[in-house]
């Protein structure tokens, strides 16, 4: 009964998060992020690293102030390499933090462009695309190989 509960508490906030980032690309900033702060107090500091990663992801999206966004963009880093665990559930968002790497990278390359700190930009992009061979060959992967490739143009090249 317990896994049950625990695996329907999942459910609500992968569905929260899935809400609040429905009304960010709606365009309600301000709405999505009240939601991820109520989100990110519900499941804190130290709660599933997947849970942390992907609101983190999502929530850097919603920011005004690039340094907020790079502040939360280095959250979702950071959560992603909190999954560690050995239990088949853990090793299954490990993975799937993992394919979340080249994403992860980009964002923060794009951060560090934003505030005029190209070097910084340009290690994380490297990193971002090291972990390139983790997305798969649909869409989201095509997207983000596109923006790495866009993003290096900006850095002049690289």
């Amino acid at each position: 009964m317990t896994e049950q509960r625990q695996s329907a508490s999942d459910d609500a906030v992968m569905t929260g998060i899935g809400q609040a980032t429905m009304l960010l690309h709606a365009g309600d900033r301000e709405e999505a992020r009240n939601r991820f702060h109520a989100l990110w107090a519900r499941i804190g500091e130290d709660g599933d690293p997947l849970h942390r990663c992907t609101l983190a992801h999502y929530m850097a999206d919603a920011q005004d102030d690039p340094d907020a966004e790079l502040a939360w963009d280095l959250r979702a880093l950071n959560a992603a390499r909190a999954s560690g665990d050995a239990r088949p559930a853990a090793r299954d968002a490990a993975a799937a933090l993992r394919a979340l790497y080249p994403s992860l990278h980009l964002n923060l390359a794009a951060d560090y462009l934003k505030l005029g700190r190209p070097d910084d930009a340009r290690v994380h992009l490297r990193w971002a695309r090291g972990a390139a061979g983790a997305l798969g060959d649909d869409g989201y992967g095509a997207g983000v190989r596109a923006s790495m490739e866009r993003l290096g143009r900006l850095l002049g090249g690289e």
